[in-house]
């Protein structure tokens, strides 16, 4: 490639550090669409002969063919996938494949080809989120009125249904969702044509390479077109957010399936089993999901550093831009279809969980409030009248709703028995009707506004 210049090849360490393409060669599809867009400019412009122009297409083809058939080698010779198809493009069709790396660098070369993968990979992901949404929402829909306790600190805190719980992350899934589609759209430039660093002289029409390529325009500045990874950066800050959503709701699956909670039962195709233990059944598929978030931060932090503080343009530390973005997509990838087949397969248990928000006084904070609707008492000292019922209904090893109601009574004597219609816990999620709250007609309304 660069014979002209050295008298030796490089040391046998060299080539090894060197070549990126064990881990680039996953970008092949990425690299020919980019040859075959910018070699139809080249010949549409005269800069390259029709027939070459169209002996390169053709060649390109046969060259995309035997990837698809036999895979890609690890070839360290070529250095990358940029230099093996030039080099398969050669032996396809000879002196001709000279002129298709005419009016452009490996520079803008690989800077389109890691945005096309990118893109791509971002459309998986907001595919793969789209099916993650409708797990939720179908499983939402089915336990809209399913009474569950909500919980602070881990503390039983006030009944909730497990259709709002759902509902949660969904609007978790749709920021996600939200993040990947602005990250595309901001990063669907073509850097196509910027060349080394400062542009060509050929004729060149960047317009029409971006088009072909399916971007909205090409890149503004030619050093920023080779120099950017922003677009990799945005692609992982989303990923990483999206990862800390999974990892939030695999650990409350790894919670609720334990025996003190016993909310959930995961179906065998998402458990494993013990090897000395047979009574076992882990949930090792959320825990593995909960772990990647940890890889996934990981991947951005290594680009973060890598590109930090480095000048402009080009420089071959951006090399090790691509293998954290491959890894976090692998692991985003897996971690998203995990948790979609978990949920649509799990077993929510309502009765262990409508059990326990019923003993844990969730309905305190409805005696409040019902002392200041009914009794036109100051909230604070609702909130202390309500502080001394709870510690008589412990007393007396009961839920609130079972305390007599003269020992109520005794408590403050503004209390009525009208104030049983407010301490079940089906009365509770009912009374919370405000835009966004638990009650089940609102959980209804908000699956149908995210289904539109």
């Amino acid at each position: 490639m660069w014979g002209g210049r050295f008298a030796e090849g490089p040391a046998a360490v060299m080539r090894e550090i060197n070549a990126s393409i064990p881990f680039d060669k996953r970008m092949w599809r990425q690299d020919v669409a980019g040859s075959r867009a910018h070699v139809t400019m080249l010949g549409e412009r005269g800069i390259v002969s029709a027939d070459d122009a169209a002996a390169i297409r053709d060649g390109l083809e046969q060259v995309a063919a035997g990837y698809a058939a036999d895979g890609v080698p690890d070839d360290l010779a070529m250095e990358d996938i940029h230099m093996l198809t030039e080099a398969r493009l050669s032996a396809a069709i000879g002196p001709a494949a000279g002129r298709l790396h005419t009016a452009r660098s490996r520079n803008d070369q690989v800077a389109t080809d890691f945005r096309l993968w990118v893109r791509d990979a971002t459309d998986q992901v907001l595919a793969a989120l789209d099916a993650l949404d409708a797990a939720l929402l179908a499983r939402a829909e089915e336990h809209a009125d399913s009474v569950m306790p909500g919980f602070t600190h881990l503390q039983s805190a006030q009944p909730v249904t497990l259709g709002h719980h759902l509902m949660a992350y969904h609007e978790m899934v749709s920021r996600d969702v939200s993040r990947f589609r602005d990250n595309r759209a901001r990063g669907n430039l073509c850097p196509l044509g910027a060349a080394a660093l400062a542009g060509t002289g050929f004729p060149i029409d960047r317009h029409a390479t971006a088009a072909a390529l399916g971007f909205d325009g090409p890149t503004r500045n030619s050093l920023d077109s080779v120099s950017d990874r922003d677009f990799a950066l945005d692609y992982l800050m989303a990923a990483v957010q999206c990862s800390l959503h999974l990892s939030r709701l695999a650990e409350e699956f790894v919670l609720w399936a334990s025996q003190p909670f016993g909310f959930v039962s995961l179906s065998d195709q998402w458990s494993t089993g013990s090897s000395i233990m047979p009574q076992k059944r882990n949930p090792d598929a959320a825990e593995l999901v909960r772990g990647h978030a940890g890889r996934i931060s990981g991947c951005l932090v290594s680009l973060m550093v890598t590109m930090k503080g480095l000048p402009l343009a080009y420089s071959k530390d951006m090399q090790d831009d691509k293998p954290p973005v491959f890894e976090c997509h692998d692991l985003l990838a897996i971690s998203i279809a995990a948790m979609t087949g978990m949920i649509e397969s799990a077993t929510f248990r309502t009765d262990r969980m409508r059990a326990l928000a019923e003993s844990g006084f969730a309905t305190a904070t409805d005696l409040a409030d019902w002392l200041v609707r009914e009794a036109d008492v100051p909230f604070r000292e609702a909130h202390h009248i309500t502080g001394r019922a709870v510690a008589r209904a412990e007393a007396l090893a009961c839920t609130l709703d079972k305390v007599p109601l003269a020992d109520l009574q005794a408590i403050d004597a503004r209390i009525t028995d009208a104030v049983y219609g407010v301490l079940s816990v089906d009365a509770s999620v009912a009374s919370r009707r405000s835009f966004g709250g638990t009650a089940p007609d609102n959980v209804r309304a908000a699956i149908r506004a995210a289904r539109g």
